[in-house]
């Protein structure tokens, strides 16, 4: 569970950064550090899925968060 508190960590850190109107390469550098722990939590969670496709969804996912709490 430590690798699902470290995305939920990430996440708030990520919507911190849009509120604040904080630099895109802040935000950039926050996103690039989520999919590697997003990744980190399905190998852990679960062994044998596809994690490159989870992690595709899961950026997928992120992104249209990030859209529509810009838009």
């Amino acid at each position: 569970m430590d690798e699902a508190r470290a995305v939920l960590a990430r996440l708030e850190r990520v919507e911190a950064l849009g509120r604040e109107a904080a630099p895109a390469s802040a935000l950039l550098a926050e996103l690039r550090l989520l999919v590697g722990e997003a990744e980190a939590w399905v190998r852990a969670d679960r062994p044998g899925v596809d994690a490159e496709d989870a992690v595709a969804r899961c950026a997928a996912a992120l992104e249209g968060r990030l859209i529509s709490t810009t838009t």
